[in-house]
């Protein structure tokens, strides 16, 4: 039997149970509708610690919500093996941590790549903690994104810090460059996202359709770049779903550089031979988990994090001239 916590958001607000829980579990295939609907029915499902058996309850933003997985539907896997490699450390108390992610590693294990993620350097941190203690991300980065992942050392933490990191108070930004000259400099992206029916591994912006997902942005410095003109945004995380802020500027006409999902090979455009080969040359998508701030989960003190910007993203921000926050 596993355990599985989620903090409901804007847009689940409203909707029926069974199809939040099905999003929230889209990464387990075993998860259908109706071994959901099963789930629920049998009393294995709860909001706010209270059990619920009616499939079409309507979920309200904030509401956690648990689910116990049986074993049989659960995919087989193996034990994370504990790895070595140090971590970077930004925050650690009692309760919870934040990491640096590099660029490049996946935040958990999988048939493919069973070691060398950051859940795998977690478990070697973990040796020296109290046996009651495991850790669990608080939120996934892509693997090609860098910057600050949290991890909850408690299943207990880890409700209450989604609770804290979905309260108006929190901040949530990363720092992207982009194509394009972004105008005004500073306003919201209110774009529904769904999966792409074309390719599950995409998601679609829609005015209509999808769950409702905001972006905050804020244009932090350009560069002419001619004919296409370059960006740097701070872009500030209201709802936080899969692909939020590519799937967002691309959809507003600002890829980001590099991103091999939602870009656009634009330096073939970009006259300054010098710069096109710098953004040509960008080996993943410019987006970087910068800064972080939320109330504690057990001390309700507010706790701010920053990640310094990676290596990579800074020649690039200086070969562009682009001045950097």
């Amino acid at each position: 039997m596993a355990v599985r916590t989620f903090l409901s958001d804007r847009g689940d607000a409203g909707q029926r149970l069974d199809l939040v829980l099905r999003r929230h579990l889209a990464d387990l295939e075993s998860a259908t509708r109706t071994r959901v609907q099963t789930w629920i029915d049998g009393g294995t499902v709860s909001i706010n610690g209270q059990a619920v058996r009616r499939v079409a309850t309507r979920v309200a933003a904030g509401d956690v919500l648990t689910v116990q997985i049986p074993d049989v539907a659960l995919p087989a896997s193996r034990p994370i093996e504990p790895d070595p490699t140090p971590l970077d450390i930004l925050f650690e108390d009692s309760f919870l941590m934040a990491v640096n992610k590099p660029a490049g590693m996946v935040v958990h294990p999988t048939h493919a790549q069973p070691a060398g993620t950051l859940l795998n350097l977690l478990m070697w941190c973990q040796r020296g903690w109290p046996a009651d203690m495991r850790p669990s991300l608080v939120g996934r980065l892509d693997k090609l994104t860098s910057g600050i992942v949290l991890v909850a050392k408690t299943a207990a933490v880890h409700a209450a810090l989604q609770r804290r990191l979905a309260a108006a108070d929190a901040e949530k930004d990363y720092l992207a460059v982009v194509y394009g000259r972004v105008r005004p400099q500073s306003g919201v992206i209110d774009l529904r996202l769904r999966r792409d029916p074309g390719d599950r591994r995409r998601v679609a912006a829609s005015p209509s359709k999808g769950v409702n997902c905001l972006t905050r942005f804020e244009r932090l410095a350009e560069v002419a770049a001619p004919r296409v003109g370059v960006s740097l945004l701070r872009c500030r995380l209201v709802t936080g779903r899969t692909h939020q802020i590519r799937a967002h500027l691309a959809a507003r006409g600002w890829p980001i550089v590099g991103d091999p999902t939602y870009g656009e090979p634009r330096w073939t455009r970009v006259a300054d031979e010098d710069l096109a080969g710098a953004l040509r040359a960008f080996p993943r998508q410019a987006l970087h988990a910068w800064r972080l701030a939320f109330r504690h989960p057990m001390t309700a003190e507010r706790v701010e994090i920053e990640s310094p910007i990676p290596e990579d993203v800074r020649r690039l921000l200086n070969i562009l001239n682009l001045t950097s926050a």
